[in-house]
């Protein structure tokens, strides 16, 4: 038997995987300015016309436009709790984008509260309320 350890030898394997991204990541110089939020800054909007032709009635006529996809889309990360906060912006954006209403995605919202709980609106309104009050500021 050799007297080497191996890279799992007395430690937590998820631990050591971490401490090797983290290692990995300060390697990195570009790294050190990375935030979810300027990766997010990065992705911008769609514009409504790509977003039809993608998924809404361009290519599927008589289905469902990119409005309505889109606040299905919000109803679904509301279910999982509003955990998502880079893709509930995006998807209130997009929504907006698509021809949504404050009303349409505040209804949106409040309506899963039914099925998801008041704590998963609640944070996804808080969410939406700063994407909604950011529009606001650009206009």
């Amino acid at each position: 038997m050799s007297d080497q350890k191996t890279p799992f030898d007395g430690a937590n394997p998820f631990a050591q995987m971490m401490e090797q991204a983290q290692e990995m990541a300060r390697n990195f110089p570009a790294m050190e300015a990375f935030t979810p939020k300027g990766f997010e800054k990065l992705m911008g909007t769609m514009p409504k016309d790509m977003m039809e032709l993608m998924f809404g009635n361009t290519m599927n006529t008589g289905g469902l436009d990119a409005r309505t996809r889109l606040l299905l889309t919000l109803a679904g990360l509301t279910m999982q709790g509003a955990q998502n906060d880079v893709a509930l912006r995006q998807t209130v954006r997009h929504a907006l984008e698509a021809g949504a209403t404050r009303q349409h995605i505040v209804e949106t919202i409040g309506q899963m509260s039914v099925f998801a709980g008041i704590p998963a609106m609640t944070r996804a309104l808080e969410v939406t309320q700063a994407v909604l009050d950011e529009k606001e500021g650009d206009a």
